[in-house]
């Protein structure tokens, strides 16, 4: 609602403008995001001859939606729409306006992304390529074989004691063939320790003693040059450096790792609890999103396998009302 008689448009913007610039001196590249935002919005106004301090909630919603219909993706209309809502709400403190039009006027939801797992083949190549480090090898067992985020990693004790349980840390049992890992949350749980990265296990140690310095050890199980506990830091630029080394197209990080193993367990067991529990996920729901890189795996082996796939006139996974865990078990009662 208006209170008085129209400012100007372009002055109002531009003492708006000043005011994020000067008073709560944003960087000049978020004043120029601003500014081409609010200069959208004005011309808006101007299209449906509403002067900036009269448009209502119902021409937000109309406008966004029009630039949704027009391909603007969802971050693009949360900035457009920030950047509106801090306008009328700086008209508010300044008495132009009684109410911000933008209120409870939120963008679209952006679909998230699938989590980007290696090809079987890959992850297989990555853990078998040979260099000179242990320690390399041991971090890719543990990140692939065992599921383990890379703050699980670098939080694990070479064993087990009263001061890793008061303090909240994880620690190998070599005998049981377990990982004890403190995960979010402040939860722990137990993963199964492989074959392969018990063997990695025992060619580090040798390895980790070497880093003594004094004559005494970190507890920690992964130690850095100077004996001290390794960084989530220096484990990203290990697996980087050595995924290229091992001629992978893309460099590794820790979490890719995470997403491999728990897509790899699920294509070959199909048991999303057992996936759930592994991962540490609280809820299903954060462990069903491998389902659908479960049944991307199938169709597409479908696509290159199958005689008739090529008859076919529409794609595999294109039905918009059967969810990705619905059209996978809709495929194995075909098989």
């Amino acid at each position: 609602m208006q209170l008085s008689s129209p400012k100007d448009p372009s002055g109002l913007v531009a003492s708006y403008l000043q005011h994020v610039r000067v008073g709560k001196r944003l960087a000049s590249k978020t004043v120029d995001l601003y500014a081409h935002e609010l200069a959208r919005l004005q011309s808006l106004c101007d299209d449906q001859n509403v002067n900036l301090t009269d448009v209502q909630n119902l021409h937000i919603r109309r406008w966004v939606a029009s630039s949704h219909s027009s391909g603007k993706g969802s971050k693009t209309l949360a900035l457009q729409l920030s950047s509106w809502r801090g306008f009328y709400k700086w008209l508010i403190t300044n008495g132009d306006i009684t109410h911000n039009p933008c209120l409870d006027v939120k963008p679209p939801k952006a679909a998230k992304p699938l989590p980007k797992a290696l090809a079987v083949d890959a992850a297989v190549a990555l853990a078998q390529y040979r260099n000179d480090s242990a320690m390399d090898a041991l971090i890719v067992e543990l990140l692939y074989g065992c599921g383990l985020r890379v703050s699980e990693l670098v939080g694990l004790d070479l064993a087990a004691s009263a001061d890793a349980m008061r303090e909240g840390r994880g620690w190998i049992d070599e005998q049981a063939g377990e990982v004890h890992v403190f995960g979010k949350g402040s939860k722990r749980r137990m993963v199964p320790l492989g074959a392969k990265a018990l063997d990695a296990l025992l060619a580090y140690k040798p390895y980790r003693i070497g880093l003594s310095k004094d004559g005494t050890l970190d507890a920690s199980l992964l130690l850095g040059p100077k004996g001290k506990r390794l960084t989530r830091q220096a484990v990203w630029s290990l697996l980087r450096s050595r995924s290229l080394a091992a001629g992978l197209t893309s460099p590794v990080h820790p979490h890719m790792l995470r997403h491999s193993f728990a897509s790899h367990v699920l294509q070959s067991s199909g048991d999303l609890r057992a996936v759930q529990e592994l991962l540490g996920h609280s809820s299903i729901a954060s462990t069903q999103v491998y389902t659908r890189l479960d049944f991307q795996h199938l169709a597409k082996i479908y696509d290159n396998s199958h005689p008739r796939a090529k008859l076919k006139t529409t794609p595999l996974s294109a039905s918009a009302d059967i969810s990705p865990t619905a059209q996978g078990q809709t495929l194995k009662e075909q098989s």
